[in-house]
């Protein structure tokens, strides 16, 4: 199985533990719960911030004793309505009640003690976006891009692939520390499929041809993206929804689309004749 494949473990309730260390990278950390009613989780954000993605359920989330309430809206991702998430900031601690069934995403990467209040990132906040045309046609939710100002390294966002659709295509990369031309950010994808029982498919490859995996994902996998172009497909009759979590040296999103496949891009950016 290829490395940058990332299988959920079978027992406990973290069912994915990704730190910059187990990665052998230097910024993104992905986390994720599955907590019954009435469990907890807590972890202290030492020299990293972070963003908390309610998946799916209801939970009371505090910060360093600020309590949120209980957040929460959606019971199933697939439901495509936009999250509840709450950012953390680097020094303090955070806690989550689970009040029903909850899948909780701890997205991190490294920042300054407390530079950005903790805080709440509603549904009111989270834009919706339809990206592509025809069978590249995805939708998104940004949860947290440059152009939201509230942390100091994290990029998040969360998308929805319907079946038979290409999303994260045409092929690009963003693993080049030349701004303003392309950032250098890693990435991780966290999958879903809908029905459960489906599967898609991601390729991570390099122009040169020294890295090149092509992967089949299952609902509950992360892939990682250290490098490279990062394209995904859902086979027809399966939904694909991923959850992004990006992280680099500068919180900005530049890339650049693969040479060979950029006129699919500049061909849809035309506008079409009446």
């Amino acid at each position: 199985m290829s490395k940058l494949l990332v299988k959920p473990s079978g027992t406990g309730d973290k069912v994915h533990d990704i730190t910059p260390e187990t990665a052998n990278w230097g910024y993104v950390g992905f986390g994720l719960y599955h907590l019954e009613a009435g469990e907890d989780a807590s972890e202290l954000m030492v020299g990293k911030e972070a963003i908390l993605v309610i998946v799916e359920g209801k939970a009371s989330i505090t910060s360093d004793g600020q309590d949120f309430g209980t957040l929460g809206e959606r019971m199933n991702v697939f439901e495509r309505v936009k999250p509840w998430c709450v950012y953390v900031p680097a020094g303090a601690r955070w806690s989550a009640t689970a009040k029903t069934k909850l899948t909780l995403a701890v997205c991190s990467a490294p920042a300054k003690d407390g530079s950005y209040p903790a805080r709440v990132i509603g549904p009111d906040d989270v834009p919706s976006v339809e990206r592509g045309v025809g069978s590249n046609t995805r939708y998104i939710h940004p949860i947290a891009m440059e152009d939201q100002d509230f942390a100091e390294s994290l990029l998040v966002t969360e998308v929805y692939t319907p079946q038979g659709n290409w999303s994260s295509y045409p092929p690009h990369r963003h693993d080049e520390d030349n701004f303003p031309n392309m950032t250098y950010l890693e990435e991780t994808y966290y999958h879903r499929l809908n029905p459960d029982q489906g599967f898609g498919f991601q390729r991570v490859f390099t122009e040169d041809g020294e890295l090149d995996e092509t992967m089949a994902v299952s609902s509950g996998d992360v892939v990682l993206v250290p490098k490279g172009h990062h394209p995904c497909g859902s086979p027809y009759g399966y939904e694909m929804y991923y959850l992004n979590v990006m992280a680099g040296p500068m919180r900005k999103w530049r890339f650049q689309n693969h040479p060979d496949h950029d006129w699919i891009a500049q061909r849809d950016a035309k506008p079409v004749d009446a």
